[in-house]
């Protein structure tokens, strides 16, 4: 059934009653879906390392990112704090010769590629598992569901659904060929989602952590970063909240800046697939992941499944970790 679009509240409400994780695991639990990753479906994934082929799922963290200042979010910015001119001209005080090189690095935790954790979105001012918002994330950080507690547990079975390859274009509105794009707007159904996992041969169940393709990365590497965070994009449907629910993955991830399609599928919203999938489902959600040449892979090889490690780092109370995904053929 389509969701009227003059109703976000109704159908915002209606999905989080109908697909609410809330109480399956408990009610101290403080990893969501991740539940569903178990030891089992870490040994299954690690057993689809055949080549010994790596990938790295993660953008460059540097000035040249996405970002334009949005709610302060920046790009990175590096700054070095000890360098070799200061090792050569003798200013660091170290004996015999001995000289280094020291860094550091400032920015937003979501402002590249990245997970949003589970104290990130709130519906009403409900966190994961019914809590109270105010109680669970506050000056302090999150007190309750910080990032940190799911650091040991994002390891196991990834599959791609290439949906740019399968339903886009080639960037110029011919049918998909190399790599393909789906075209800014366009909302990614239970059925595209299910066509695409048909077309390359490769199921998608319970543990799993899926990573979505949809081209718009690809895109901005050549034409320019212009609206890419926040602005117009492919992405998942609101619709698309039940087969979220019902396989039972373990994580998903797209290589967009906010998973859902944009501009939303309601008229006066902002993100409401977020305000169903964090808070309700317990579903972990990765944003502006580099997919490109994973999916070249896959393309070549027919396979479409793989080891995948993505451990967020624990910083502790922390809503939202960047990540340099691996993922190994």
């Amino acid at each position: 059934m389509t969701p009227d679009r003059h109703d976000p509240e109704g159908a915002i409400a209606e999905a989080a009653g109908a697909y609410s994780n809330w109480g399956r695991w408990g009610e101290d639990d403080r990893l969501g879906t991740l539940n569903f990753l178990d030891g089992a479906k870490r040994r299954e994934g690690a057993a689809l390392v055949r080549r010994g082929v790596s990938f790295s799922l993660s953008q460059r963290f540097d000035m040249d990112g996405p970002q334009k200042g949005w709610r302060r979010r920046t790009n990175p910015v590096h700054t070095m704090l000890d360098t070799g001119t200061d090792a050569a001209l003798g200013n660091q005080g170290f004996p015999h010769g001995i000289g280094g090189a020291d860094d550091v690095i400032t920015m937003p935790l979501q402002c590249s590629t990245q997970w949003d954790g589970l104290g990130h979105i709130f519906d009403h001012g409900k966190a994961w598992n019914g809590r109270p918002a105010e109680k669970v994330v506050t000056s302090d950080g999150d007190l309750v569901t910080g990032i940190e507690h799911m650091a040991p547990h994002v390891a196991g079975r990834g599959v791609l659904l290439d949906v740019g390859r399968v339903i886009g274009t080639d960037g110029s509105g011919a049918e998909a060929g190399s790599g393909g794009e789906l075209p800014d707007g366009f909302a990614v159904t239970e059925e595209h989602l299910t066509a695409t996992a048909e077309a390359h041969g490769v199921r998608v169940g319970r543990g799993d952590i899926v990573v979505v393709r949809t081209g718009q990365l690809a895109r901005a590497r050549r034409e320019g970063w212009g609206d890419y965070a926040g602005g117009p994009a492919p992405g998942l449907s609101f619709t698309a909240a039940g087969w979220l629910h019902r396989t039972e993955i373990a994580a998903i991830a797209t290589d967009t800046w906010g998973f859902e399609v944009r501009p939303n599928e309601f008229e006066h919203a902002f993100q409401p697939l977020h305000q169903v999938a964090i808070p309700h489902i317990g579903l972990l959600i990765g944003e502006m992941w580099d997919l490109d040449a994973l999916a070249e892979d896959c393309a070549a090889d027919g396979v479409y499944e793989f080891w995948l490690t993505a451990a967020p780092l624990p910083v502790t109370g922390a809503v939202g970790s960047p990540v340099n995904p691996i993922a190994v053929k």
